[in-house]
């Protein structure tokens, strides 16, 4: 009897998944990658290695079940461990194969391969992929792994939702701080060029979230900017309604909330931005 329960548990996920994303309107692709990346984040939490990744990134906004998020197909992780690729390829293959409770999904030990990302960065980053398996459904998995980034006030542990009744991760992750203070740098060091919609919406979402101190947010800004060696800018163009009112942005915030589905974001990325400038000006000036 235990052969065939084993034996049948991707076949009877993969239905429950497909349950699950008619119930809620949400594509069986999407769901899928959500609930391979949840058992991904679950293999990590029961590894020895739990201590070595903090997780940031989208995924955040599911473990804090923010009221609106934007749908994501990769993991982003903090490590403190060795960045060469084949050392990081290593632990995500053995991560993978960790002895858990049978939650019907399968990872690939021969499908991992990497690179390295960021190497303008002062530490390079590491993306691993590798694909995983339920039932016959295949989905294709993403970890992108950055070093050398500060956490004010420091790493919070936060425990992942489930799609289904599986035990859920218990990991450490970005504080809301942190999260805001990085997407601020990337918007005033990347100016007019900036394409990185997506971090407006996550701005515009987080700094609207009671959870969010602003005391400790002005200690994660000085130490981020510090940590990358950048001098604070008062009044960013970024924040500017040169950039908010600039068409070819306003048609990539537009092309971006279609494809995201967020249908109560603000239309137009000028309410966005003024929004965000009011809220930091007097952050700024501190």
């Amino acid at each position: 009897m235990t052969v065939d329960v084993v034996k049948n548990m991707g076949a009877s996920v993969r239905q429950r998944l497909l349950n699950y994303a008619k119930a809620n309107g949400r594509p069986f692709a999407e769901v899928l990658q959500y609930y391979a990346m949840e058992r991904f984040l679950y293999r990590l939490s029961m590894s020895p290695h739990v201590e070595a990744f903090t997780l940031k990134g989208a995924l955040l906004l599911t473990a804090w079940q923010a009221p609106i998020s934007r749908p994501t197909m990769d993991i982003d992780l903090h490590g403190r461990t060795d960045n060469a690729v084949d050392a990081i390829i290593a632990l995500m293959r053995e991560i993978s194969q960790a002895e858990v409770t049978d939650d019907g999904i399968v990872f690939d030990p021969s499908s991992f391969a990497g690179e390295v990302i960021r190497e303008d960065a002062d530490y390079a980053g590491v993306r691993t992929t590798f694909v995983g398996r339920v039932d016959s459904a295949r989905v294709h998995m993403q970890i992108d792994i950055g070093f050398g980034d500060v956490m004010t006030p420091g790493p919070e542990t936060l425990t992942y939702p489930t799609i289904l009744d599986f035990p859920a991760p218990t990991l450490s992750g970005y504080s809301r701080e942190t999260v805001v203070a990085e997407k601020l740098q990337a918007l005033v060091q990347l100016r007019m060029l900036n394409t990185r919609v997506k971090d407006y919406f996550d701005l515009w979402l987080l700094t609207r979230q009671p959870e969010l101190s602003r005391e400790v947010l002005v200690e994660a800004i000085k130490r981020t900017f510090a940590n990358r060696g950048m001098e604070l800018d008062l009044d960013p163009i970024g924040l500017s309604s040169a950039f908010g009112n600039d068409p070819a942005k306003q048609m990539q915030w537009s092309a971006f909330v279609k494809r995201s589905r967020l249908t109560e974001a603000p239309a137009k990325l000028s309410e966005v931005v003024e929004e965000l400038r009011l809220f930091f000006a007097p952050i700024l000036s501190r």
